[in-house]
């Protein structure tokens, strides 16, 4: 009997260190702020420091931008490997749209874009457009108005391109759907790696 009661008082202090160094931020695998990192990572819960490797190639998530129309929301999170820079495009709509697409000077626009565009030899058509309010987290380049007035096209062979108007600044990136499964996701530090 007294060995249950030992037993029962070992359990109980090892509980209350625990709790005691987990507020102090002091336990090990706590984050900065005193809570456990997430162990999975979904397209849709990507945060600032996460890895997101694809093609033998380590991205870091630099930053993210948040899209709304209405009730409607997609993201685009800013990737970056040394000089690379490329957004991931992250939209559900009847099923989970993933797009990678870099930032191209190759194509200039003015006035309002086209319906239907030649770029690199590929024909795309505009397949929606509008106006979307933006929330951000961390660095979004150039992205920083409140609002984005955005065209979006489709191309053959799962190719993409997008015409961005911030407050007058015109961003064209382009690239290509992809397979989500082919993404692996890590938790990353909580911090930028090449942001100041």
């Amino acid at each position: 009997m007294v060995f249950v009661w030992i037993g029962i008082i070992v359990i109980i202090a090892t509980a209350v260190v625990l709790l005691v160094l987990q507020q102090r931020g002091q336990l090990s695998g706590l984050g900065e702020r005193g809570r456990l990192p997430l162990e999975e990572r979904t397209v849709f819960t990507l945060e600032v420091g996460d890895i997101v490797q694809y093609m033998g190639t380590d991205w870091v998530v630099e930053g993210k931008l948040t899209y709304n129309v209405g009730d409607y929301a997609w993201y685009e999170y800013l990737l970056q490997d040394g000089e690379r820079i490329c957004w991931l495009s992250v939209d559900e709509d009847d099923r989970v749209e993933v797009a990678l697409l870099e930032p191209t000077q190759q194509l200039e626009m003015s006035g309002e874009p086209p319906k239907q565009l030649t770029f690199g030899g590929e024909i795309y058509r505009c397949v929606e457009s509008g106006v979307a309010d933006m929330t951000r987290t961390g660095t979004t380049l150039h992205r920083t108005a409140e609002r984005c007035r955005y065209f979006d096209y489709e191309g053959a062979n799962n190719k993409v391109l997008s015409i961005e108007e911030w407050d007058g600044d015109i961003e064209v990136t382009v690239g290509e759907r992809i397979n989500p499964r082919m993404l692996t996701l890590l938790p990353g530090t909580g911090e930028r790696l090449y942001g100041s």
